[in-house]
């Protein structure tokens, strides 16, 4: 009776531990990490961090002076020289810490073994990155941070730069409308395409800019969003409408900007500009961000008259993608589907959009078309994408370089919300006014007497 105690005593708080290290590590990810994750790979870093580094071939031979002087002091073995680690710095998702190479030694080299070094240190991945000449930080990531998105609470993210998603090494993935102008995402439907817009729109809203969207699906992605665009074209008619008056809004800007150009001789050099961004700031433009979603609608023509319009708004399009960088005109292209096939111009405007972004798609040659151009080794991983995982995607840009991003949820009803709250900064555009969306005036519910009146008896 009394071992049984005992053993009550001791395995009932060893077992209650145990199960609920177990359940927090299944369900609360973050929460096991902090407490039992974070303790155990920082030890076995320390532990291990010399011997590791000689396994993944990450060591050199050890100098003249350096043989000498351990020879002498100690009289034990020399060995190889890892290189030297500098402090150990822990965050909600990992660690991170930093490597002085050693000489011979390359950043490459450490890349190369960061799925080794993953196993060895038990964490979920490690990303190695170039500070400066001959240093490395090394990041270390504890669990798998797609699975359950939370953005980070700081994020610094300036003018047209909108921290739309989370990537798998737990830095957050800016869309930066001044580096990247313009950028095509791809999707199948429910793969998260709608949400990534969705984020877009809500993170752009509070900024300065205006908006524009052509939504051929009869308005129902872009039109909860209506209260902040200062134009929505529905149909392709109306895109064939609206799409010469952003071609002249571009050009009256260029005239703008030579204006700016011809000026006096005497005028100081960092005056003279060749983009909107140049401009003093009481001249300049508000930067305007075209939307299409579901851009194939623009394509698809059954008539010959439908075919002359579509050859028109594709010329436009490109046109806007070629030159609307400079004058403060950005393009976000959306669709399920975009490739040669759609028609003419196709793949002219595709080389135009530096940015890629494919969720799931329903067939290899939709993730070739988004992101074989630029990244091939990207396709095999965005054909992996499971269903059942929505929102996340492969980015890439036309550098080479992608990576695994996630975008959090996001209601419908919180976006719109934001959009309305943000009404006051549509800009004042004239030529978009004939196509600023009608927004339905919300009835305001006056309150009841504060005396319920009751009937005067007979």
């Amino acid at each position: 009776m009394n071992d049984l105690t005992t053993l009550l005593k001791v395995g009932g708080p060893v077992a209650a531990l145990g199960g609920g290290a177990a359940y927090a590590r299944a369900n609360h990810p973050a929460v096991y990490w902090s407490t039992v994750g974070l303790p155990i790979s920082t030890a076995r870093l320390l532990s291990s961090y010399g011997s590791v580094m000689e396994a993944c071939g990450l060591t050199v031979a050890p100098s003249r002076l350096r043989m000498l002087a351990v020879k002498a002091t100690t009289r034990r073995e020399v060995r190889p020289v890892p290189p030297r680690r500098g402090i150990i710095r822990p965050t909600s998702t990992g660690l991170r810490l930093r490597l002085r190479l050693a000489p011979g030694q390359e950043p490459a080299d450490v890349a190369a073994s960061a799925e080794r070094l993953r196993h060895a240190w038990g964490v979920h991945a490690v990303y190695a990155t170039t500070i400066k000449p001959g240093v490395v930080e090394l990041r270390l990531v504890g669990f798998d941070v797609l699975r359950q998105v939370r953005m980070p609470r700081k994020v610094d993210a300036g003018f047209l730069q909108v921290p739309v998603a989370l990537r798998e090494d737990a830095m957050p993935f800016v869309r930066d409308y001044r580096a990247v102008p313009h950028q095509l995402t791809l999707g199948a439907t429910l793969s998260g395409k709608s949400m990534y817009l969705r984020h877009l729109i809500a993170g752009l809203a509070p900024q300065p800019v205006a908006l524009v969207g052509i939504d051929c699906k009869r308005g129902v992605e872009l039109a909860p969003f209506a209260s902040r665009l200062s134009a929505l074209a529905i149909d392709p008619e109306q895109a064939a409408e609206l799409l010469p008056v952003l071609v002249k809004e571009m050009e009256d800007r260029y005239d703008l900007i030579k204006a700016r150009q011809g000026i006096a001789p005497d005028t100081p050099a960092e005056e003279i500009t060749s983009d909107v961004w140049g401009l003093p700031e009481s001249e300049r433009p508000v930067p305007i961000v075209l939307f299409v979603d579901e851009v194939a609608e623009l394509f698809l023509v059954a008539t010959r008259k439908d075919e002359e319009r579509r050859d028109e708004m594709v010329t436009q399009l490109i046109r806007l993608a070629q030159l609307g960088r400079a004058a403060g005109i950005y393009l976000e292209v959306c669709g399920q589907r975009f490739g040669a096939e759609l028609g003419k111009g196709a793949t002219m405007l595709r080389a135009q959009l530096t940015g890629r972004v494919c969720h799931r798609v329903n067939d290899e040659a939709s993730a070739k078309m988004a992101l074989g151009d630029i990244a091939p080794e990207a396709v095999t991983a965005a054909c992996a994408i499971a269903p059942e995982r929505p929102g996340l995607a492969v980015a890439g840009d036309t550098s080479g370089g992608w990576s695994r991003i996630r975008t959090p949820y996001l209601s419908l009803g919180d976006a719109a919300e934001t959009c309305r709250e943000s009404v006051h900064l549509v800009p004042d555009l004239p030529a978009l006014k004939p196509f600023r969306p009608d927004v339905p005036v919300r009835p305001v519910e006056t309150p009841g007497p504060a005396v319920r009146p009751r009937p005067v008896a007979d």
